[in-house]
């Protein structure tokens, strides 16, 4: 991408997503895999979908299915999910 003095409302997708890539840290490149496989522990259904790469929703409902049952402590609303577990699990129910 050589013109920079390009309007962004003129820019194609592509384009828009080189800029963005070009300017990103190296040491932001790292997957969200990679970053969530170094946590022990994840929090609530947003931690749980941030390792599995879905929804909150679709989090919600493979835990109601009770794939996770052996990886989950939960004491009223509060989860707390063994991610590497979590993964097992899924891994052996998938």
């Amino acid at each position: 991408m050589e013109d920079y003095n390009k309007p962004i409302w003129q820019l194609t997708i592509g384009e828009f997503v080189e800029i963005l890539d070009s300017r990103k840290p190296e040491s932001q490149e790292k997957s969200t895999q990679e970053k969530t496989l170094g946590e022990k522990y994840v929090y609530g259904l947003s931690g749980l979908a941030r390792i599995l790469g879905c929804s909150k929703n679709h989090a919600g409902k493979l835990k109601s299915k009770g794939i996770f049952d052996d990886a989950i402590i939960q004491n009223g609303r509060k989860i707390i999910i063994d991610s590497q577990k979590a993964l097992e699990l899924f891994k052996n129910k998938a």
